[in-house]
Order: C-alpha cells, then structure tokens, then sequence
C-alpha cells in the first residue's frame, strides 16, 4: 500500500486536533493511493535506493499500467 497526506476539511481538521492534545501527540493525516508497486530487478532498486539516500527522501516506484 502506499500513501500520501489527506487533504482535511476543517471539521475533520478541528477533531484531529483535539485528539493531538488530548494524547499529547502530532497526528498526520494519509490517504491510501491506487497504485500497485512496480517490479524491479535488483539493479534498478539499487539505483532508485542511491538516489533517495542522495535526497534524503523515500521514492516508491509504481506500476504505471
């Protein structure tokens, strides 16, 4: 599964919130993606690995069917 941040109405926004304080805790809010991982050979996972530690980023190849 991959994911991404969730766009948040302010309704939804102002229950995060109070839970954040209630917990003492920040919450991030995701939304699950329809996309598939591509499969890749162990040379083009090294390659997309060395960029991300370039980066300092995290990359999720996809299927892009």
């Amino acid at each position: 599964m991959v994911y991404t941040l969730a766009s948040v109405e302010e309704e939804k926004l102002s229950e995060i919130r109070t839970l954040e304080r209630e917990i003492g805790a920040p919450l991030i809010a995701m939304s699950e993606l329809a996309v598939q991982p591509a499969r890749l050979d162990r040379d083009k996972l090294a390659r997309i690995e060395a960029l991300e530690k370039k980066l300092g980023v995290v990359l999720v190849a996809v299927d892009a069917a």
